[in-house]
């Protein structure tokens, strides 16, 4: 019981500072949102007096009269209740339903893509270092290769081919225009037509690093006595591969897996910018650019949250699975 309290009072802590830091950074942008909005307004053609001003100000909590630690303070007391503030680059629309319509867009094709190229690599990676020596090693180079490849150069290209040069799939968007989003099979089908290619690109981008830590470890798996005895018993080689020595060598790889799952919110800003898919990585750069406090710190919040979450899980479960991890916390 121990261990998991201090696990939990770690994790509170860096939670703390995470907000700490989300709260500060933004601040340290050059620019001013409400400027931004002000700016809005006069080309809309609205009339901008100073009582105007400092109403958004107080409704945009950045600016005022207010004292830095005011800010703060009254920061926290917004998170609390629940309230992330107003969106100025989607005025007047709250920050948690300018999140909560690009969110699921995110997690559905970077959570799926995270989980193929996760399964894929793992699988390859297992029977590469089952079979090593052979001419499967040569997928390590090749994978390799196309995850160093940058995200928007993959992009482009599978664009160029896949879409401009075969048109098998649509150029940009999330779904086709003249549908409305909702629950319908037409709209869902568009959706997932849509989806395919950034999804590829993020597989093809991403299952190589699985593809190589798998290859390792079974390779390392494979010299532990364990193996030798099942091997010895005279077990099929495809029991011994998949019972003893991927059981063991997949846990690294789970506990990444945990913590890449924690990174899905966050999505895939530039393969959300090629294929201008509303996601929330796309708003996040709308966020940037247009010095959205509030929108900001909401989007950097969920994926904080999400990353402790992720890992708090991972820790907790390791000291389930493995004793000596409670045991060494103890001893420290």
């Amino acid at each position: 019981m121990g261990y998991h309290l201090r696990k939990v009072a770690f994790y509170l802590a860096a939670l703390w500072a995470a907000v700490t830091l989300n709260f500060v950074i933004p601040r340290l942008l050059p620019g001013n949102p409400v400027d931004i909005l002000m700016a809005k307004l006069q080309q809309r053609g609205g009339s901008v007096d100073p009582a105007a001003r400092q109403a958004y100000e107080t409704l945009l909590g950045t600016g005022g009269r207010e004292s830095f630690a005011q800010e703060y303070l009254a920061y926290l007391g917004s998170l609390l209740r629940g309230d992330l503030g107003v969106s100025v680059s989607a005025f007047p629309a709250k920050v948690s339903d300018v999140i909560g319509a690009s969110l699921p867009w995110t997690v559905v094709l970077v959570g799926l893509a995270t989980l193929i190229s996760f399964a894929l690599g793992i699988g390859l990676g297992a029977l590469v270092g089952w079979k090593r020596g052979t001419w499967l090693d040569s997928l390590v180079p090749a994978t390799t290769m196309l995850a160093a490849v940058p995200y928007f150069w993959l992009a482009l290209i599978l664009v160029a081919l896949l879409s401009s040069g075969l048109g098998w799939f649509p150029l940009n968007g999330g779904y086709d225009v003249v549908l409305d989003p909702g629950w319908s099979p037409e709209f869902l089908g568009s959706a997932l037509y849509h989806g395919i290619l950034p999804a590829l690109t993020i597989v093809v981008s991403s299952v190589g690093g699985w593809l190589l830590g798998m290859r390792n470890m079974m390779v390392s798996a494979m010299s532990e006595d364990y193996v030798l005895t099942a091997r010895a018993k005279g077990l099929t080689g495809s029991r011994v591969m998949i019972r003893y020595a991927a059981r063991n060598a997949v846990l690294p790889s789970v506990a990444g897996f945990a913590i890449s799952l924690g990174f899905v919110v966050s999505g895939s800003i530039v393969t959300e910018q090629v294929f201008s898919y509303p996601g929330i990585g796309s708003k996040l750069l709308q966020a940037v650019q247009n010095n959205d406090y509030a929108l900001m710190q909401g989007i950097f919040l969920v994926i904080t949250v999400a990353v402790l979450g992720a890992n708090l899980v991972v820790d907790l479960l390791y000291g389930l699975i493995d004793a000596r991890t409670r045991d060494r916390s103890t001893v420290s």
